[in-house]
């Protein structure tokens, strides 16, 4: 017999957990359907973690940094500490019982197991079957993908889950990928001793983002003797019990350790999408403005498309709310998403790059301004190296992207998020007054430059 509830949310990771608790404080019988862990992946293999491990690199790269700053130290890195404060802080050992009690503490009614959509309003967990009265909110998020290397299959490679659950640092490690994950991690184990090489078919660093942020990522690296391959395939991987070995065309890397971060896959596959019309085979689920996906279907998170970051998914369950509530509200707007890289300098970008703005045929200008030319780069010194970045609608004088690149890059990202989101006018943004000395005073520098350039010098 099913049984009837307003709401069942599938994929219980920050937007679909925060929607079923949002939900059922409203009012709502709400079911949430997990089969891993309540919270997903951000809080115990992804953001909460890795940042865990960002955090202790870089308390050993600035005791690096003392001499010639503040006297003399030395420093010797210890994974132990760092693998505790995961273990014990972040994840309770990877169980949720916290997450889970906090959800049905709100009067969400947890249900484990696959969830897939058997027919319109009807989901069924392992048997189980729901005739959903509301609606279905789908937040099924991503996992880990490996490409089609010869011989990587089979082989005891890490992926992020793996990394953060490491209690030592590997002797040697190779990164396979060059995007968020690849360089976090590969700065990470390199400052506890690890000798790391990243490896990226693309011509360069974070494809993603601009190309003087990959050019300084690269140029960070090589200095602190991380090893650095881009435009280069993969032929094979083989393992022998104890050592990786990466071909590499005419070349052959061997370490210790694998870690692959080439990317991830929606987690759509038997989820019963066809069962409302939508396709099974697809890459993403295509919403509205209100996160409708089909008639009594939502879906919010990385499986829309519109940005796997965590605070993407958290914003999209408060719009899929309101709808579901019938309350008004604007509709998701993604003009100026925020997404920082946590290596160090921080890599963090909002809205479009210089290429993606001319790809669109916007008619753009743009502004460099270094950080250790500012006043406060120039105090800080030692780890001051970074930019900003300005991308400025020339027929509509407002940005419609930036990059801030640097110490604390993430913190001064928040300025040029509401500029672009507010659609803030540059001349606005040159009559303000910038606290001295301070890193974001460098968009400041920015802005003067594109107001030189519009004035022809």
């Amino acid at each position: 017999m099913a049984d009837e509830v307003d709401v069942v949310v599938i994929g219980l990771g920050p937007g679909g957990e925060d929607a079923a608790g949002r939900l059922a404080e409203a009012g709502l019988s709400v079911v949430g359907v997990e089969s891993r862990l309540v919270g997903g992946e951000c809080p115990y293999y992804a953001c909460v973690p890795t940042k865990m491990m960002v955090r202790a690199a870089g308390l050993v790269a600035e005791a690096g940094r003392v001499p010639g700053m503040a006297g003399e130290a030395s420093v010797r890195p210890d994974w132990g500490p760092v693998a505790a404060r995961i273990r014990d802080e972040a994840t309770y050992a990877w169980d949720d019982k916290v997450a889970a009690d906090r959800l049905t503490g709100k009067g969400v009614r947890l249900a484990r197991g696959r969830g897939r959509i058997t027919g319109p309003r009807e989901v069924t967990v392992d048997g189980r079957v729901f005739q959903v009265r509301r609606g279905i909110l789908l937040n099924t998020g991503t996992s880990p993908t490996a490409p089609p290397v010869d011989g990587l299959a089979g082989t005891p490679y890490w992926t992020n889950r793996e990394a953060v659950q490491a209690t030592e640092a590997p002797g040697s490690l190779l990164v396979l990928g060059g995007g968020v994950v690849g360089v976090e991690m590969a700065q990470v184990f390199s400052r506890f001793d690890s000798r790391v090489t990243i490896v990226e078919a693309a011509d360069r660093l974070l494809i993603n983002d601009e190309p003087e942020s990959s050019a300084l990522l690269r140029e960070v690296f090589e200095r602190e003797g991380i090893g650095v391959r881009t435009g280069v395939n993969v032929t094979r991987v083989t393992h022998d019990g104890s050592e990786f070995t990466m071909h590499l065309g005419d070349e052959t890397l061997v370490a210790d350790r694998l870690l692959v971060a080439t990317g991830r896959r929606p987690n759509l596959r038997g989820l019963g999408l066809g069962a409302v019309g939508l396709d099974e085979n697809a890459r993403r689920i295509p919403v509205d403005g209100h996160l409708r996906a089909a008639d009594g279907v939502w879906a919010i998170g990385d499986i829309t498309g519109m940005g796997a970051f965590t605070h993407v998914s958290m914003y999209q369950a408060a719009v899929a709310v309101r709808d579901v509530l019938g309350e008004e509200g604007p509709p998701a707007a993604y003009r100026a998403v925020p997404r920082v890289t946590f290596t160090d300098p921080e890599i963090a970008s909002v809205g479009l790059t210089e290429a993606q703005a001319r790809d669109q045929n916007l008619p753009v200008r743009t502004a460099v301004a270094p950080i250790p030319e500012s006043t406060r780069g120039w105090i800080h010194k030692a780890g001051n190296d970074g930019f900003i970045k300005l991308v400025e609608d020339v027929e509509w004088g407002t940005l419609v992207g930036a990059t801030a690149a640097g110490p604390s890059g993430g913190e001064v990202l928040g300025f040029l998020a509401v500029a672009v989101h507010t659609e803030t006018p540059t001349v606005a943004l040159r009559e303000m007054i910038y606290a001295y000395p301070t890193f974001h005073r460098a968009i400041e520098s920015a802005l003067a430059g594109l107001a030189a350039q519009a004035r022809g010098e």
